[in-house]
């Protein structure tokens, strides 16, 4: 799994039959503290996410676990949006907040 913030969409009106239907988002690796990390790719949506939101994703074959992309042909998928980012018991990131690094 990893920590990722989504920045924007990917929309293709030709496509495989196995992705209509299914949002695509351009997400941002992030650290802990929600800070992109300049690497990006793209993932089908399982949570309505939208841009701006920090997310959690899967990647491979776990992301075809979901109930929107089972047996689809996606190989990262959002599945969880973040509220809390919580490290050595200390909290790296509220979603709305600026917390301190």
């Amino acid at each position: 799994m990893r920590l990722g913030n989504v920045v924007g969409m990917v929309v293709s009106t030709v496509k495989d039959e196995g992705l209509r239907g299914i949002k695509l988002l351009l997400v941002e690796d992030a650290d802990e503290f929600g800070r992109g990390k300049g690497s990006y790719y793209v993932a089908a949506d399982a949570v309505g996410a939208g841009r701006g939101e920090t997310v959690l994703t899967a990647a491979g074959s776990s992301a075809r676990q979901t109930k929107l992309t089972r047996d689809r042909p996606v190989d990262a998928v959002v599945m969880a949006i973040v509220e809390t980012v919580e490290r050595d018991g200390e909290v790296t990131y509220r979603k709305g907040e600026v917390v301190a690094a």
